[in-house]
């Protein structure tokens, strides 16, 4: 958790260089990104304090926008008693002319979580309808209750337009649940699944993680699957990040998942799509989206010549007899730029 508050940080700083520097080409650093489009603009979400965002016309050329939360919201401190100041890993969805954006509150390591979601009708912070409505909590993971953690959301509609949000690291692995129909509360009766795990865990302590490196699912519908992308191993430890993008699919929202091997992701199973090498360390925590016809994955990365300073790709996507692939040298030829607002 230092590693990445110091991280974060320090983004926070070269972020403050740049606005007063537009001469230094810097990219954009950020952890857990997500995106959306509204109108001819993207946004991009991200963790830090009060999530951070950015926008672009051309998927290049980003400035930050500002924060969601101009402060820390009103119940995370009693959710987390060891929220340090930072909002994990936002989930941005649009839906009937509104945009939900959903963000975790926790401390590192621990099962003291919470998901909470705040609405918008506009992303523009120039529009005359601009205000975030905070909607509080969604779910709570508590230790010695539950042996899931309520971090790093993301939203999926089926096939029935029915809203489901995945979720969770660690512990007994990835979760999925129904959404009722106003995208702010669980469904009741509530409908929960497991739809990826790992092996590895060396205790039976509810509120201890264990060693199951397995975070940040996303799903996303294509080719008349559902593909649930994952993160192996671990981020956030600088030059010693293993992180990778794994993924599996399903012909039903709740899974089973399964592998290219026909493995399932309850077991362990998950297919490479995207890992280190020479340039960048590890990379990971991704988001899958169609914008204009086209597909693209969208992550951060860890680059090794910067000491592992994690720094945003959005990389074309395309398919393999129905599997995703990403080229990796894109990661060198895709850069994105931050610029003077």
């Amino acid at each position: 958790m230092v590693n990445k508050l110091k991280q974060l940080a320090w983004s926070s700083v070269v972020m403050s260089i740049v606005a007063c520097s537009p001469s230094i080409a810097r990219q954009v650093e950020v952890h857990d990104p997500v995106m959306t489009k509204e109108n001819d603009t993207y946004y991009v979400f991200s963790t830090g304090p009060g999530i951070t965002y950015y926008e672009s016309t051309d998927l290049k050329n980003w400035q930050l926008t500002g924060r969601v939360f101009a402060d820390e919201p009103s119940w995370a401190r009693r959710v987390a008693p060891g929220f340090g100041g930072h909002l994990w890993a936002p989930d941005v969805y649009e839906k009937n002319g509104k945009f939900y954006l959903y963000y975790s509150v926790s401390a590192f390591g621990k099962n003291t979580s919470g998901i909470g979601v705040t609405v918008n009708e506009t992303l523009d912070p120039d529009s005359d309808n601009y205000r975030w409505v905070d909607q509080g909590i969604v779910l709570q993971s508590v230790p010695n209750r539950d042996f899931w953690n309520a971090i790093d959301p993301a939203i999926v509609e089926d096939d029935d337009g029915t809203p489901w949000m995945s979720f969770g690291s660690f512990w007994g692995g990835l979760k999925l649940v129904k959404l009722d129909d106003d995208m702010t509360r669980l469904a009741e009766p509530q409908e929960w699944y497991t739809i990826a795990k790992r092996p590895g865990r060396d205790t039976n302590d509810d509120a201890n993680p264990g060693e199951g490196a397995i975070e940040a699912p996303y799903i996303f519908k294509k080719n008349g699957y559902y593909y649930l992308f994952v993160s192996f191993d671990k981020c956030c430890r600088g030059m010693d990040s293993t992180y990778n993008i794994r993924v599996g699919r399903s012909k039903n929202v709740e899974g089973p998942y399964v592998d290219r091997d026909g493995k399932s992701l309850n077991e362990g199973g998950g297919t490479l799509v995207l890992e280190g090498n020479e340039n960048w360390v590890a990379l990971g925590h991704n988001a899958a989206y169609t914008f204009d016809g086209k597909d693209y994955l969208v992550f951060h990365a860890y680059e090794t010549a910067d000491n592992a300073v994690q720094k945003l790709r959005i990389l074309p996507m395309h398919w393999e007899n129905d599997w995703p692939q990403v080229n990796a040298e894109d990661l060198d030829r895709l850069t994105t730029n931050l610029i003077e607002k």
